[in-house]
């Protein structure tokens, strides 16, 4: 009886959605990848350009293992902490991803469509995000 007293705060929708961004986002940085090398043998690619786009590429999938573990922690554990800093680095992904979507060198329409899924992912996991920290700090 003393389990019904108990309130879950954790956000379900949120943890389902981390686990989708995950799935996807291994699609997105295969794919990505593959146009880039596509785009490279097609098309005049300056070398100049090449590494950038490539760098931003893999510093994303860097920050990608840290902002879903940190989010499915604060989530699970119902910590503000953790799923604040998630917060952040899905920030500065989406910054990463609008850059792929419109500054790379050659956009193809498939970028602009892959981009454009994966920013509306990062903002509703977001919006998610601040939702569960409110309940969680009330």
């Amino acid at each position: 009886r003393i389990l019904n007293n108990i309130s879950q705060l954790s956000s379900l929708p949120l943890q389902i959605l981390f686990y989708v961004n995950g799935i996807y986002y291994i699609f997105y940085f295969l794919a990505t990848l593959a146009m880039i090398i596509y785009k490279s043998q097609v098309f005049s690619y300056p070398d100049d350009f090449l590494a950038p786009d490539l760098a931003v590429l893999f510093l994303m999938a860097v920050l990608e293992v840290p902002r879903l573990y940190l989010g499915c922690k604060g989530n699970l554990r119902e910590e503000e902490a953790p799923l604040g800093l998630s917060l952040g680095v899905t920030v500065g992904s989406m910054v990463l991803a609008v850059y792929l979507l419109a500054w790379q060198t050659y956009v193809l329409w498939a970028d602009v469509v892959l981009s454009a899924l994966l920013l509306s992912a990062y903002g509703l996991e977001s919006g998610l995000k601040v939702m569960a920290i409110a309940a969680f700090v009330s």
